[in-house]
C-alpha cells in the first residue's frame, strides 16, 4: 500500500509540477512568470495564478524536491525571508493577552509555554509540545475539540479538556475573538490593524436583526444553532483581522523594498503568504541579508517583535 502512495505522490508531483512547469517557461525571459492577485481572496492576501507559485510542495522530501529546479542566475543566489508565527504575533498584540505578550518580549517558545500551561507541568516532550502548538495555530482559525482531537491523535474528552484549559490561560484571546464576531454582526464588518475592512452579510434574520446594536449588547451563546454558512462567516470574523493584518504588513515590507532595492541589482521576485523570495547577486548578499531581515522585523510596530527567518540558496530548496 505504501508503494502505491508513494507512486500516486509522485506522478501527482509529475504532472502537476515536473512536465508542467518547463512548458510555462518564456523564451524572451527563459523564466516562469505568475500573475499576482489583489483582490481575489477574502482577507487581502495575494493570490498567484498562471501558474501558481504560491503552491510550490515543501511538505514532503519528495515535494522539497520539486524546488530545487527553482535557480537564480549564475552567480546569483536566491534569498527566502519568512515571518515566524506572525499570525500568533499579531494575535498577542490584537488581544493584549499578557502570557503571549510576555512570551514574545522574552524570546520564548510560544508553543512550549503553551504546552507547559496545558499539561500542568514543567518539563514537556516533543509530542506534548506539538499538542501545544496544534492549539496555538488551531484557535486562530476555530478548530473545534473533534479537530484537535484527530489532528494530535488524543481523544475527544481530552481535547475538550485542553481547550477549557487554553480559554483560562489565555483568556483575553477569546475575549477578543468573541468581540470579533460581535463586531460583524453589529457592525457588519471587521477590520485590520490598518483599519481595512472585511464586510458580512449573514443569513440569519436573528443575526440580521442585530445589525446596528452595540456590539457588547449581543450574547454569542445565544446562538448555537446557526446555519453551516453563518457558523464558518463567524469563524472568517474572527480569523479575517490576524490573517488580515498579516497581509497588510507583508505589503508594507514590499513597499519598502520597491524604494529600497532601486539602489541594487537584486530584485523581489516572489510573495509566497508570510515569505518573501528574493534573487541576489552574491556580491550584494552580506549586506542585503541584514537590510532585508530589518526591514521586514521593522515594517510595523507591535506589542511583540516581529522576527524573520533568511536564507539564501543556489535554488529554492536550499533556502529552507
Amino acid at each position: 500500500i505504501d508503494e502505491i502512495l508513494n507512486h500516486r505522490t509522485l506522478y501527482k508531483l509529475f504532472s502537476t509540477y515536473v512536465e508542467a512547469i518547463p512548458k510555462l517557461v518564456r523564451t524572451d525571459t527563459q523564466r516562469v512568470h505568475t500573475n499576482f492577485n489583489q483582490t481575489q481572496t477574502d482577507t487581502g492576501r495575494l493570490s498567484s495564478s498562471e501558474p501558481n507559485l504560491q503552491n510550490i510542495p515543501i511538505g514532503t522530501e519528495f515535494s522539497r524536491q520539486i524546488r530545487q529546479a527553482f535557480i537564480p542566475k549564475k552567480d546569483w543566489l536566491l534569498v527566502a525571508a519568512d515571518y515566524s508565527q506572525i499570525e500568533l504575533r499579531i494575535l498577542a498584540h490584537l488581544s493584549q493577552e499578557p502570557v503571549l505578550i510576555e512570551a514574545y518580549q522574552n524570546n520564548q517558545d510560544v508553543h512550549t509555554v503553551t504546552a507547559k500551561l496545558l499539561f500542568e507541568k514543567a518539563e514537556i516532550t516533543s509530542d506534548e509540545r506539538r499538542v501545544g502548538k496544534t492549539i496555538n495555530f488551531g484557535v486562530i482559525y476555530g478548530m473545534g475539540a473533534q479537530k484537535l482531537a484527530r489532528s494530535v491523535g488524543i481523544s475527544v474528552k481530552e481535547s475538550k479538556q485542553f481547550l477549557d484549559r487554553y480559554k483560562q490561560k489565555y483568556s483575553q484571546v477569546f475575549e477578543y475573538l468573541g468581540r470579533l464576531k460581535k463586531e460583524a454582526i453589529a457592525q457588519g464588518y471587521v477590520e485590520t490593524i490598518l483599519g481595512r475592512r472585511r464586510y458580512f452579510e449573514f443569513e440569519s434574520k436573528t443575526l440580521r436583526d442585530l445589525k446596528g446594536t452595540e456590539p457588547e449588547e449581543i450574547n454569542l451563546d445565544e446562538f448555537k444553532r446557526l446555519s453551516q454558512n453563518d457558523a464558518q462567516l463567524l469563524r472568517a470574523a474572527a480569523n479575517s483581522p490576524i490573517q488580515g493584518s498579516s497581509a497588510d504588513i507583508i505589503k508594507i515590507a514590499m513597499i519598502k523594498f520597491h524604494e529600497i532595492l532601486a539602489n541594487y541589482q537584486a530584485k523581489l521576485l516572489l510573495q509566497v503568504h508570510d515569505e518573501l523570495v528574493f534573487e541576489v547577486p552574491s556580491l550584494e548578499w552580506e549586506e542585503l541579508e541584514q537590510v532585508i531581515k530589518s526591514t521586514m522585523e521593522n515594517a510595523i510596530d507591535l506589542k511583540v517583535p516581529l522576527i524573520v527567518d533568511i536564507h539564501a540558496g543556489k535554488n529554492w530548496m536550499e533556502t529552507k
